[in-house]
């Protein structure tokens, strides 16, 4: 088995140039992998198409590219509390393939799995599948680039006929995740909501590369606790459990 750890995250995502696809694990700020974001911000790559679940807060996650104005296209579900997001897509700065999450989650697992595209009744009879949905504004306002009209189809589904939009599959160049564990084949173990879509992510890209808490020797890990196996994994790197980790939006209960 290959060796996959290197050494910094600068060396991990070095050869990730301008124009390249990324797939990103969080959700929200939870999993957010900051330290090979911060590494791709500080090599000033840009021009990205990201796609991720959203586009973390106005100062940290994929916050920090989107502010230095490195990101041409978002492809997600949840705008969410980034107000720069929300400025950039209506100022046509920003390109947006606004994606239900349930059908993100699905063409990434999809992209990952070798399925070209799939059928779901999630957006029939909408924008979703009728197409007109804004994807990027003008300077004037108007829409300069709508979503497509999609196929629908009709099929019966355990006695229940209904209609089905068929979504492509996502794939990317690259992936960028974080991980609580993982081992130096790339085996990963992920710490409860961060294991929402770095998964999906890490199956999506070409190269994937896990920023992971602790890094311990192959065999170390109980086969059966392993969330994504190495064999999606393509460079591991280190980070420590010390690592920043922000909440969105902070919620305390006043005391009796």
């Amino acid at each position: 088995m290959i060796n996959k750890e290197v050494s910094s995250p600068a060396e991990a995502v070095a050869d990730i140039s301008d124009g390249a696809s990324i797939a990103v694990g969080g959700f929200g700020l939870s999993g957010n992998p900051i330290a090979l974001i911060e590494a791709l911000l500080a090599q000033g790559t840009t021009d990205l198409s990201i796609v991720s679940n959203n586009c973390g807060v106005d100062d940290w996650g994929l916050g920090v590219l989107l502010g230095a104005k490195r990101i041409r296209k978002m492809t997600s579900s949840y705008v969410g509390e980034n107000k720069e997001f929300e400025r950039q897509f209506l100022s046509g700065e920003l390109e947006l393939e606004l994606t239900p999450q349930g059908t993100l989650a699905e063409k990434l697992r999809a992209g990952g799995s070798g399925v070209a595209a799939f059928f779901t009744q999630t957006g029939v009879g909408t924008q979703v599948a009728e197409g007109g949905l804004p994807r990027k504004y003008a300077a004037d306002g108007t829409i300069a680039v709508a979503s497509p009209q999609k196929e629908v189809r009709t099929f019966d589904v355990a006695g229940k006929t209904g209609e089905y939009v068929l979504e492509d599959a996502i794939t990317t160049d690259y992936a960028l995740v974080h991980a609580a564990v993982g081992d130096r084949h790339g085996n990963l173990i992920f710490n409860k909501a961060a294991r929402n879509f770095n998964p999906l992510a890490a199956m999506a890209g070409r190269v994937c590369i896990a920023q992971v808490e602790r890094l311990v020797e192959p065999g170390e890990l109980d086969p059966d606790s392993i969330h994504l196996p190495g064999v999606y994994v393509h460079r591991v790197v280190e980070v420590g459990t010390d690592i920043e980790k922000r909440i969105e939006r902070r919620t305390v209960s006043e005391e009796a």
